[in-house]
């Protein structure tokens, strides 16, 4: 309930999202690769106990040139 009243509006979600999109089919990749990517680091980093695999996160990401790149963070156990 506190993500609907203090998150994001629908139109910023479905604008980045769109974003995304776009992004994959100007690089000629296929829309779920970084859903695929995600999958492989998990089961990769999963057999070393010093990082946390659950929590990798795998986005496009645009920075003020505007270029994209892809971004992973794979954060380590405390």
């Amino acid at each position: 309930m506190l993500g609907f009243l203090f998150g994001k509006k629908s139109k910023d979600i479905a604008k980045q999202r769109l974003t995304v999109v776009l992004a994959y089919e100007r690089k000629g990749l296929p829309p779920n690769i970084v859903d695929k990517l995600r999958e492989d680091l998990i089961n990769l980093f999963s057999k070393y106990p010093q990082f946390d695999a659950k929590s990798i996160e795998v986005s496009l990401r645009r920075d003020d040139s505007d270029k994209e790149e892809l971004w992973i963070s794979i954060p380590f156990k405390n």
